[in-house]
């Protein structure tokens, strides 16, 4: 084996926050030509409603979202809408585009037109305390999904994914796929660069967590080699998710630090990080014979097919379908003056409250099982994969 070396902007008046829409952002990721198929043929097969029978007696559920610009928010969305709606909901679901100020006029909107109940995806949950505060006071309950909602007690419960279980799943499979105890054992080592997620998301600290816990014994003992010598959550984040910024990193690296050797691992903590990724590599010259291993998460169509002709190694599956029914359940619940399911009361801290959960299991895919999990369990079609 050759040696180789990621607020406050509230107080607009009603009549302006009418006018803004989900438009132009500075901040919002460019839409990638490398991500999503439309909704409807890349949304999950399955969204029936979890319950039996329409209870939702005309009940409105707002629902936001941060940004159309990656296929897991589509479906999420589309998932949400489709299983409120068949319990006698209605359903205002909102995407803001990563526009902070908008998703704060559309939960203030969504407050004024006599929403009963609030989902919230923050794209920035330190902006929405403000609001957040007024969906308190008018008894209107909230709902965060799968971006846990920080520093307010206005949060009722709080559905996502194990998010630390994430990073850990990813760390884990570079270990075992790379064999790092072998590598240690034998002197050799390979060299890593990390792609981690936004900084005012806490989901992609707690997956960062997850990722070092496993990988920091291997970078300080030389097993892994870091070029760059950035591993610091706060030296790889990268705002807003961006596909861009995580090209141009990459890009970045392989010039400064990778003109005379391969890079063996790119971590990366989003499909949309992995196509940047992919679009340097590709650029840098990479081929199939030094193709790094490349992680993501999302299981996006796109990174299946990627994953299929192995320009992507992996991705964390996160089944979308599950995690929406869990958070109708509490909609229901928080509506109808019942307790939905949570296994997790200790994690959720967000400054203020620690946050009932609900936590779906993440699980990693790759070219050896991914027909098993995700054609097998309904997510894509074989169809979908061989477009």
């Amino acid at each position: 084996m050759k040696r180789k070396v990621l607020s406050a902007l509230l107080s607009m008046a009603m009549a302006a926050t009418l006018l803004v829409g989900c438009g132009d952002s500075g901040s919002a990721p460019a839409a990638s030509t490398d991500t999503a198929a439309p909704a409807d043929t890349a949304a999950p097969a399955d969204t029936a409603a979890p319950a039996d029978t329409a209870s939702g007696g005309g009940k409105k559920v707002g629902v936001a979202m941060p940004t159309q610009s990656s296929e897991r928010w589509i479906n999420d969305g589309a998932n949400m809408k489709a299983k409120l709606e068949a319990l006698g909901y209605e359903v205002d679901l909102q995407y803001a585009e990563d526009d902070i100020q908008a998703q704060v006029s559309q939960v203030e909107n969504m407050i004024a037109s006599g929403a009963n109940c609030l989902v919230i995806a923050s794209i920035d949950s330190d902006a929405l305390v403000n609001v957040e505060a007024q969906a308190k006071e008018a008894g209107i309950p909230i709902i965060a999904y799968d971006r846990l909602l920080k520093n307010t007690d206005a949060v009722s419960y709080y559905a996502s994914f194990d998010n630390k279980g994430v990073g850990t799943a990813i760390a884990k499979y570079i270990e075992e796929k790379k064999d790092l105890a072998g590598a240690k054992a034998a002197g050799e080592s390979y060299t890593i660069e990390f792609f981690m997620g936004s900084p005012d998301d806490n989901n992609a600290k707690m997956l960062y967590d997850g990722i070092i816990e496993v990988l920091q014994p291997y970078l300080d003992d030389g097993t892994l080699v870091c070029k760059s010598g950035r591993t610091s959550f706060d030296d790889t984040c990268i705002l807003r998710w961006s596909q861009e910024t995580a090209q141009q990193n990459c890009e970045n690296y392989l010039t400064g630090f990778y003109a005379d050797e391969d890079l063996d691992i790119a971590c990366t903590a989003f499909d949309g990080f992995a196509y940047g990724v992919k679009s340097a590599l590709e650029g840098a010259g990479y081929t199939e014979a030094n193709w790094p291993l490349v992680t993501g998460q999302d299981a996006e169509l796109m990174a299946v097919k990627n994953i299929i002709s192995g320009k992507q190694t992996m991705s964390i599956y996160k089944d979308t379908r599950l995690l929406a029914d869990k958070c109708v359940t509490m909609v229901q619940a928080v509506l109808e003056g019942t307790e939905p399911e949570i296994n997790d009361t200790e994690q959720y801290n967000n400054g203020v409250i620690t946050v009932p959960s609900y936590l779906c299991t993440p699980i990693a895919v790759d070219k050896d099982n991914y027909e098993e999990v995700i054609v097998g369990g309904g997510y894509y079609t074989a169809e979908q994969l061989a477009e």
